[in-house]
């Protein structure tokens, strides 16, 4: 059972840290790494899995934990170098998983607050520690995960174990293998109540039992991804109870994470003689909003993708961008450096690779769903991109600046 569950759990992690470390690249890009523009969903989908797998280890890791109990508590407590890299990793992969799983929900509800610590920095440290101690953990036991990796093998040591009926056996091998037996007070004797339940005695109604422990935690792990995956999945979306985002909620009825007024932008976004500055060197251009709308304007189907797990399509139209950092000179492979107007939260200031600068669907959106910006989506205006997240989606532009 410990196998099978396992299986399941290392599953979603592996898969929590790969679409996790695609996005932490995306917010923190390496010189020479080029992402992918198309499909320009690809991280609406990437991060929308990380944080449904993540809702997903929950119920696994509680089931795992439950299968494992009995023997977190043997003794000795350490009997070989083997036995105590395994206790070790076990202890610092549970510890961390639970900081990890549990700091990456209140992230999607945007409980920054009650951390007192970077979430971003703490959350992709953890990420290795518990990637890191789980394959220590499988390398210990990859002995026994092999014996009972197939089905046929772990139901040929059920049918041999030890009727307790006919003897102590079954007890015996636990008090041999834990420390704890009847003579050792409640712990003892509820361990020995497992040992001697009709889930050992019979190996029908072990089948049975197995089976019922197996079918709750589908179950649980169902009803968490379903009721809360319908922010990142249409199909999911009549299902979404707990999710914190809701698709066609909010200002022109598309969701947002920060506020004009939490941004800090309401005078200086509003102010009549707003520009927006494009740097290259000693080149410059100032864009005032009029001049912008004189630009030919282009039309784009883009989703905002949050890393909260959120995410919903959206029109929007404006002058490309690689058409501004023509006016100024810029070179094809050109980094960028954006700067926005706000003066509270972070990604005030963000990079933009060249794959992602001379998309031509990477505009300068003056317009969403063919009204004017509302001020909590950019207003005047905003950077939209395919494939990025949406913190990288820089509101209330200020400054487009060549770095490279």
């Amino acid at each position: 059972m410990a196998v099978v569950i396992g299986r399941l759990l290392a599953v979603a992690f592996l898969i929590c840290f790969g679409t996790g470390l695609y996005s932490h690249l995306l917010q923190n890009p390496l010189p020479w790494v080029t992402f992918p523009t198309r499909p320009v969903w690809i991280y609406q989908v990437t991060q929308g899995v990380h944080i449904t797998a993540g809702i997903a280890c929950f119920p696994l890791l509680f089931a795992k934990l439950f299968a494992v109990f009995p023997e977190l508590f043997q003794h000795p407590p350490v009997r070989s170098l083997a036995h105590f890299l395994e206790r070790v990793s076990i202890a610092v992969f549970v510890a961390a998983s639970l900081m990890l799983i549990t700091t990456g929900l209140l992230n999607t509800y945007q409980l920054y607050a009650i951390f007192g610590f970077s979430f971003r920095l703490t959350h992709y440290a953890l990420s290795w520690i518990v990637v890191g101690s789980l394959a220590v953990h499988i390398g210990v036991k990859l002995p026994v995960i092999a014996r009972f990796w197939r089905r046929g093998d772990a139901e040929a040591t059920l049918e041999t174990q030890p009727d307790p009926d006919a003897g102590s056996e079954v007890p015996d091998e636990l008090q041999r293998r834990t420390g704890w037996g009847p003579d050792h007070g409640v712990t003892g004797r509820l361990f020995a109540w497992i040992d001697r339940s009709p889930a050992v005695r019979e190996p029908r109604a072990a089948d049975q039992t197995r089976r019922g422990f197996l079918t709750t935690v589908a179950v649980a792990t169902g009803l968490v991804v379903t009721t809360t995956a319908g922010q990142s999945f249409r199909v999911f979306e009549p299902f979404n109870v707990f999710a914190p985002r809701r698709r066609g909620v909010g200002p022109q009825m598309l969701p947002v994470n920060r506020t004009a007024e939490a941004a800090g932008v309401l005078e200086s976004a509003t102010a009549p003689d707003w520009t927006l500055t494009v740097v290259n060197g000693p080149v410059r251009e100032v864009y005032t909003r009029s001049r912008l709308r004189a630009m030919p304007q282009h039309d784009a189907v883009l989703p905002i993708a949050c890393v909260e797990g959120w995410s919903q399509d959206a029109a929007w139209r404006g002058p490309r961008l690689r058409d501004l950092l023509d006016s100024v000179g810029a070179a094809g492979d050109a980094h960028l450096r954006i700067t926005s107007l706000q003066t509270r939260g972070g990604f005030a200031v963000t990079q933009m690779q060249p794959e992602f600068a001379r998309d031509p669907l990477t505009l300068v959106a003056l317009e969403l769903f063919g009204e004017e910006l509302d001020i909590d989506h950019g207003f005047p205006a905003r950077l939209i991109a395919p494939g990025r997240p949406g913190v990288l989606q820089t509101k209330w532009l200020s400054t487009i600046e060549v770095i490279a």
